[in-house]
């Protein structure tokens, strides 16, 4: 693995450590409204990321194998929205605004499962940003270098917000500043290792690459649907969110369509 890649799974863990970061500078209750700003944002880039990085390559690269277009994209998203489907059913995990845990029973804390539910959002973003440099490793003409560095900084704006959303709950429910700084750097974490998981696992068998696009494009499309959006629109100033989720997909849209 060459040093662009090491950088490159780095960068959208470097976007929530930064995040995390925001427990030391702001109060310990993030606005209502500045939350729901930066939660549109976050599905904004990951719907526009599922598409432009990861579906429509996956669908020049079936062309280019000789295979039916759609077959490939349609069955790795389909299989990616069931891998979260499953990984949601059975993580114990708890959302933002929500006293209700989700998946199977547990003792956990709930700064525990707070962190846990972040973690599920950051597994296939990881994925993604590994899948993307996997091609540009094994010269694909349909993923460049610059398009999967695109596609890591597109994840990593992304991610400031969601590091500070997990530090500043655990601050305001009593954990010091430096404890909800760590976790929020800990739900961060699984994004290089799946990243690199996914470069060996692509490596080994080429042509399942569109496969995996579009596998990362269905899990990533799964989070916006199921958890982002639905918390984004709960209570007042549901407008805001869908601001930002204009401006989090135009965003990732430009950095992939002037980089890529």
């Amino acid at each position: 693995m060459n040093t662009n890649t090491v950088i490159g799974l780095l960068i959208p863990f470097a976007g929530t450590s930064l995040g995390s970061l925001m427990v030391f500078f702001m109060k310990n209750k993030m606005n209502e409204r500045f939350e729901k700003l930066l939660m549109g944002f976050a599905s904004g880039v990951m719907i526009a990321a599922s598409v432009w990085s990861l579906l429509l390559p996956s669908i020049d690269m079936s062309e280019e194998q000789g295979n039916i277009s759609w077959i490939p994209p349609a069955v790795g998203f389909l299989i990616g929205m069931l891998f979260l489907l499953v990984l949601d059913s059975l993580i114990p995990h708890l959302h933002l605004e929500s006293d209700k845990p989700e998946g199977v029973k547990s003792n956990l804390k709930k700064t525990t499962m707070l962190v846990l539910a972040v973690t599920i959002h950051n597994i296939p973003e990881g994925m993604a940003v590994g899948i993307t440099f996997a091609g540009a490793m094994l010269n694909n003409s349909r993923i460049t270098l610059s398009g999967a560095f695109a596609l890591a900084i597109g994840i990593a704006i992304q991610n400031f917000p969601e590091g500070a959303i997990v530090s500043m709950p655990m601050r305001s429910g009593g954990a010091t500043k430096g404890k909800a700084f760590l976790y929020g750097v800990l739900s961060g974490i699984v994004e290089p290792f799946f990243g690199f998981i996914t470069i060996l696992l692509a490596g080994l068998i080429t042509p399942v690459l569109p496969y995996m696009l579009s596998f990362a494009a269905g899990a990533m499309i799964y989070v916006v649907v199921e958890e982002l959006i639905p918390e984004m629109q709960q209570g007042e100033h549901t407008n805001i969110g869908t601001i930002g989720v204009a401006f989090g997909f135009a965003i990732m849209m430009i950095l992939d369509v002037a980089l890529g």
